[in-house]
């Protein structure tokens, strides 16, 4: 296909075959990439769009990128708009997104009156696992006195209850960057059609409401929906910055409320054993995940005064090694300094390479029983985990540590651990007796 520049370079042979991303000629050109669509010029002819999608690379293999609920919401904005102003059914809206990609994105479920004009774009999440993926995002826009233009939220899109998030408490939860991308897409259609009043959008997602008890809203004090996101527009398959993200922000609104003790677990595994076992309430723990790093130091930024984290042998185990993102793909180092231990402690060669070869760490455990080695092995370990998390903390925050098995129960404590569950329990015992 011959595509010309604009800018006096000569016209080059171009072929979407096998390209991934947006080529350089294209990048030189002032040409966009589209997801699901084209990497073209706005002045170049229908019949030389480039077909071609984004990716990434992830987890060793290529992975195509999607769009968030926010550009879902600008888009289907500014085509509600472009309809209602110009009275004429808009079938594609064209956006640019924070990233610099310009989406041209297919309108559905249009609605057409004198007073409103409606409409929703369809989330695509790529390649990436998420619950919104398929959904439609509706935007119904009319026009106000109002002074300035209005954002509101419709069915399916959460309200805020709690302080501590970028959303004000009774608001809806459209987060800053999602709303800058609305407004600036109703200030795109008004100008278009040279409108100088002011315009109400409504932000929907009906099917937000059966997918918000998937999602962190509910423990974030996000009521009857989901939430409008993406600081990019852009959504990159397995990115560890949206976990990172989330968990920052589950930390603000503790933070918010004034809880400087800090109750965290890895996962489900971590919240299900500590509700059954230790009468800590739960309600306001915060989930790591992998990235016990990162949630360490940002304890520290938001001036918390201690931090027990409880979790699986499987994953804590990896703290003693200094490891400070448990994934699997990172370290898989469950069983070495078992083995090391055991070998310090007296157990024999074979012994010490049954722990190294053994395939969970319950069976670790159970080899560490039977050879009556687990109550000189544990401490050794728990003391390794306290070492790091301080080391991290540079001494800054109180942490605790206590480490458990489905199988066998509690493990292991660091030093300070029986101390912060007491004060945890105390909370609770504080907060029934409120009620």
């Amino acid at each position: 296909m011959a595509v010309s520049t604009g800018d006096g370079e000569s016209k080059k042979e171009h072929c979407a075959s096998g390209v991934v991303g947006i080529c350089d000629f294209c990048r030189r050109a002032g040409a966009f990439f589209i997801i699901k669509g084209s990497c073209f010029r706005q002045d170049m002819p229908e019949l030389e769009r480039i077909f071609m999608e984004e990716y990434t690379f992830s987890q060793g293999k290529q992975m195509r990128c999607g769009y968030t609920t926010g550009s879902c919401a600008a888009a289907a904005a500014k085509a509600a708009a472009m309809m209602l102003l110009s009275g004429r059914r808009i079938d594609f809206a064209d956006i640019d997104t924070p990233k610099g990609v310009r989406l041209h994105l297919e309108t559905h479920e249009v609605e057409m009156t004198p007073d409103y004009a409606c409409c929703a774009i369809q989330k695509d999440s790529g390649d990436d696992p998420d619950d919104t993926n398929g959904i439609l995002i509706y935007a119904k826009v009319e026009k106000t006195d109002a002074p300035e233009d209005i954002i509101e939220g419709g069915e399916g899109v959460g309200r805020v209850t709690k302080p501590g998030l970028a959303c004000s408490v009774g608001g809806p939860a459209i987060n800053p960057v999602p709303r800058k991308m609305i407004l600036k897409s109703l200030r795109d259609a008004a100008e278009q059609f040279n409108y100088s009043g002011s315009l109400k959008v409504t932000i929907s997602a009906p099917a937000g409401v059966q997918i918000a008890p998937k999602t962190f809203n509910p423990r974030l004090g996000i009521e009857g929906g989901i939430s409008i996101l993406g600081t990019s527009g852009i959504v990159e398959p397995m990115s560890d910055t949206a976990l990172i993200e989330t968990m920052y922000t589950e930390i603000n609104v503790q933070a918010e409320k004034g809880n400087k003790d800090l109750l965290v677990f890895f996962g489900n595994y971590g919240e299900d054993f500590t509700r059954d076992n230790l009468q800590v309430d739960i309600d306001n723990a915060v989930t790591c995940s992998n990235f016990v790093g990162e949630l360490l130091d940002y304890a520290v930024y938001k001036g918390f005064e201690s931090l027990l984290l409880i979790g699986h042998s499987g994953k804590l185990v990896k703290l003693a090694q200094g490891v400070m993102n448990t994934h699997s793909k990172y370290a898989d180092c469950r069983t070495e300094l078992f083995a090391l231990q055991a070998l310090f402690n007296g157990a024999g060669l074979e012994t010490g390479r049954k722990i190294y070869e053994a395939l969970t760490t319950d069976e670790v455990i159970k080899i560490l029983k039977a050879e009556n080695l687990f109550d000189k092995v544990m401490p050794a370990v728990t003391e390794k985990i306290d070492y790091y998390m301080q080391h991290r903390v540079h001494g800054k925050l109180k942490t605790g540590a206590l480490m458990f098995s489905n199988v066998y129960g509690i493990l292991g404590k660091t030093a300070h651990a029986d101390e912060l569950i007491k004060l945890h329990q105390m909370k609770r015992k504080d907060e029934d007796n409120a009620r």
